[in-house]
């Protein structure tokens, strides 16, 4: 006997609905201790995750108390007392401070005129990738003036040539070093443009600008002259 049509629509949904449930029942079965293993890990690795993100909080936190103590150290002629935290952060995992106590220690041993001690510091920052570029491009201009007296003048322009430039922040530094070894090059004209050029870029700081304005004079560069008609022109 045929069922009406809504009884046979009604009996379809109802077979319909047993087969999904028999295949849910199926797929349960199979995978279900799966899913759950899978969950349980999901949970536990954002759990770990939160737990690092509060742990590096913390550690850099700590650090940065370390970082201040060894300066105030330092500031009272504790040398000794700043040793080994200093020495404790350049091997952090955070580069700031890894690079700023790296920097203090070579600050530590120029004071002690200990030059080639501090230069080898300063080099070994300027040659770690792991760094930002700010960070190596300082290291090298202060290696450079750590070292600055026995270094040919070829050898200072060639490690800073591309740091002596108005678009750097180390152009004051870099460039006063530059020109310095043009003079000693014999390289008079380049010498005086590169001085001009510092004189009159107001990025640099004061004392390096009238140093600046100072050398470029006696190598026959007008440099006040120059900074007053650029500052009419603007």
């Amino acid at each position: 006997m045929a069922l009406p049509p809504e009884n046979n629509a009604v009996f379809m949904r109802e077979v319909d609905e047993e087969l999904r449930r028999e295949q849910l029942a199926s797929f349960w079965t199979r995978y279900g201790r799966w899913i759950i293993v899978a969950v349980v890990l999901a949970i536990a690795a954002l759990g770990g995750w939160f737990y690092w993100q509060h742990r590096q909080t913390v550690k850099a936190g700590e650090e940065g108390v370390a970082y201040a103590k060894a300066l105030e150290d330092l500031g009272a002629n504790r040398a000794a007392a700043a040793k080994a935290p200093l020495a404790e952060l350049a091997k952090s995992d955070r580069a700031g401070y890894s690079a700023m106590a790296r920097f203090v220690e070579g600050d530590v041993l120029l004071q002690a005129d200990d030059l080639k001690g501090a230069a080898a510091k300063f080099a070994a920052i300027a040659a770690d990738t792991k760094l930002d570029q700010p960070y190596r491009d300082l290291a090298l201009v202060r290696q450079t003036a750590a070292e600055y007296d026995t270094l040919p003048p070829a050898k200072v322009v060639e490690r800073l040539g591309s740091l002596a430039t108005k678009d750097s922040p180390w152009f004051g530094s870099a460039g006063e070093m530059v020109g310095v070894a043009y003079i000693r090059m014999n390289k008079r004209a380049e010498a005086g443009k590169l001085f001009g050029e510092i004189a009159g870029t107001e990025s640099v700081p004061q004392t390096i600008r009238q140093r600046a304005v100072q050398l470029a004079g006696v190598l026959g560069v007008d440099a006040v002259t120059q900074d007053q008609e650029k500052k009419k022109a603007e």
